[in-house]
């Protein structure tokens, strides 16, 4: 079963899950030589608190607004290490954040976002990448990043919409 399927399944163990991304971020940042420090893993946990995207300001008012307290550009910061690494996407037409579910391997991304509740499904298509990829060398064009964002409603959000 794919990530994005069970990211939207009900019995979804979603603990786990940011135990699971938690524990992987920190195996990687130690093989590449790079410090997960614990704001940086804060901001990886508050981002991973659900399958929906994450505003960068929503995760510095989780942070708190205590004294001391991470300020804006240190969130930024730890978001752009966060991307850096593979650990987070960031969503253009949302300007938010999203937990990516295998970050130890290099890809682009592409998602599914539901517009009623949020939530958001990474997924990896090999036609998809082939046919960009076409498009782009019969058009001339030399693709430099791709980000593919896909709105709509998840199953549930269908199930729970009165017929049109």
């Amino acid at each position: 079963m794919r990530a994005a399927d069970q990211e939207l399944l009900p019995d979804h163990d979603h603990e786990r899950c940011i135990d699971d991304a938690l524990g992987t971020a920190a195996a990687l940042c130690a093989r590449r030589g790079a410090r997960l420090t614990d704001l940086r893993r804060r901001v990886l946990e508050l981002v991973w608190q659900g399958h929906e995207a994450v505003k960068a300001y929503d995760v510095l008012e989780r942070l708190g607004r205590a004294p001391g307290a991470a300020k804006p550009p240190t969130v930024y910061r730890a978001l752009d290490f966060l991307m850096a690494h593979g650990l987070v996407h960031r969503l253009e037409s949302l300007n938010a954040y999203v937990g990516c579910p295998q970050p130890e391997r290099s890809h682009k991304g592409r998602f599914l976002i539901c517009d009623a509740c949020g939530r958001v499904a990474e997924f990896d298509s090999a036609a998809l990448r082939t046919a960009i990829a076409r498009e782009a060398h019969e058009l001339g064009f030399a693709v430099r990043d791709e980000t593919v964002e896909v709105h709509g409603l998840c199953q549930r959000c269908q199930a729970a919409a009165p017929a049109a």
